[in-house]
């Protein structure tokens, strides 16, 4: 499917995006409204999760905001109804929480999967759904770069539960024909992001240290290796995979461009906000036991399949999502 045709696609269509306030989910949702999609969001905003009605400024007159809850059936099963794709983001995304609160991550990551699928499997059968996985899945990487066909062994309970939420859209493509795909997250930064706490992921939290002026402290000797993806890209992905019959029933991983060290992104973050410094320190113990190494994923798949690869430079998105921060600092910290 060429841009214009994948593009095009959703002109008029109806779409749900759970999740929708979040990070991800609203940068999503500003571009299907541009499309000229008619979308709604679902979202929980339960504090410290990532929702933020901010995220949509200047667009909350053009799309659907519902507060709903994923762990409610009720809600998903009047909620997919007449939807043409439904973006599945909704998530609790903090490792470091799973572990504090494991039953609320089975909840949320899993259980309510299923309500979701069981919504569209009785109220609407022929809708597609895109489910945002994570390359944590994976766990610590037999070899590198990560491929789909790598073994999944999670050091977390998010993980697992991702897992599970994950194969629950598989089997209901393979059991009863829903049109469900996954796309396996890699490290995703840019405008929208949580900031307040550094539970979800390091990224966010290297920016707002960056643009704080104040000092980065990394692990270890901060030469553990990731790929990033800027969330324009992601989107990008979500976009193609949601107009592509081809990808039903199928996982994709989504990477960055190429990999780079901890102590390498701080110190440039550290250039580009012109301020700041690092700090390398020992790791402390409860984040050393679900530590991976070095991660970064292959998204040859994807590319081969639907023609999508990462096409903003880091320091580009760098420059842009700092740039963002210095900007609406009082709406996220």
């Amino acid at each position: 499917m060429s841009e214009a045709d994948y593009l095009a696609y959703y002109a008029k269509k109806a779409v749900l995006i759970t999740g929708g306030l979040g990070f991800i989910g609203s940068n999503l949702a500003r571009r299907l409204v541009d499309l000229g999609a008619d979308v709604t969001l679902a979202d929980s905003l339960i504090p410290d999760y990532g929702g933020n009605l901010f995220n949509v400024a200047g667009y909350e007159k053009r799309l659907r905001v519902n507060i709903a809850d994923v762990r409610d059936p009720y809600s998903m099963r009047a909620l997919v109804q007449g939807q043409d794709v439904i973006f599945n983001l909704a998530g609790q995304v903090s490792h470091i929480d799973s572990m504090h609160d494991p039953f609320t991550d089975l909840e949320i990551n899993a259980r309510s999967q299923l309500s979701i699928l069981e919504a569209c499997r009785h109220e609407n059968p022929g809708v597609k759904v895109v489910y945002a996985g994570t390359r944590q899945q994976y766990g610590k990487p037999q070899y590198l770069p990560l491929d789909e066909q790598h073994l999944q062994n999670p050091t977390d309970v998010n993980g697992v539960n991702k897992l599970a939420g994950e194969w629950y859209h598989i089997v209901y493509h393979n059991a009863y024909g829903l049109r469900t795909s996954s796309l396996r997250l890699t490290n995703t930064y840019g405008p929208r992001q949580l900031m307040r706490h550094n539970r979800q992921g390091f990224i966010g939290w290297f920016v707002r240290l960056a643009v704080e002026g104040a000092e980065i402290q990394l692990y270890g000797d901060g030469q553990q290796r990731r790929d990033l993806c800027f969330v324009d890209d992601v989107a990008d992905a979500f976009l193609r995979v949601g107009a592509s019959q081809q990808a039903d029933g199928k996982v994709y991983n989504l990477g960055g461009s190429a990999p780079i060290t901890l102590l390498e992104l701080a110190n440039l973050l550290v250039e580009i906000a012109g301020q700041g410094c690092v700090r390398l320190v020992p790791w402390p113990e409860e984040r050393k036991r679900i530590d991976i190494g070095d991660v970064y994923s292959s998204y040859a798949r994807i590319q081969a399949d639907l023609g999508w690869s990462p096409q903003t430079p880091l320091r580009a998105g760098l420059e842009r999502t700092v740039a963002y921060y210095r900007r609406y600092r009082e709406h996220y910290w």
